[in-house]
């Protein structure tokens, strides 16, 4: 996938394409299970609204150092489960905030005391 400088003198050269073309010459295209090919659409514009200059916010998926954030925890050998700083700092949340635990087979969530729980569809 082309960024940058690149991404934008390919998309020149390219002059009047289709976008499916544009994005699929610029190597933003996957494969499906069944084998066929998906245009990644958003990922082509987000690339190339950073190739000129605009930043949409994705810092904060950015943790301490840089370190690009795996939105993924384990239990430590205490048993404890740690949601790092980076995480609470994007959700802004505060020492003393408490939250509802709430237990499925395949989840754990975290729902903010006296918030209404959002229904999954």
């Amino acid at each position: 996938m082309l960024t940058g400088s690149e991404l934008l003198t390919k998309v020149k050269d390219l002059g009047d394409v289709s976008k499916t073309d544009l994005a699929t010459a610029c190597g933003y295209v996957s494969k499906k299970k069944d084998g066929s090919d998906r245009v990644n659409f958003t990922a082509f514009y987000e690339a190339l609204l950073n190739a000129k200059g605009i930043d949409l916010g994705g810092s904060a998926s950015m943790g301490k150092g840089g370190r690009t954030l795996s939105y993924k925890a384990t239990v430590q050998g205490n048993g404890n489960l740690l949601v790092g700083k980076a995480y609470t700092a994007m959700l802004d949340l505060q020492p003393g905030d408490e939250f509802e635990i709430k237990l499925s087979k395949k989840s754990v969530r975290l729902i903010p005391v006296g918030a209404e729980e959002e229904t999954e569809e």
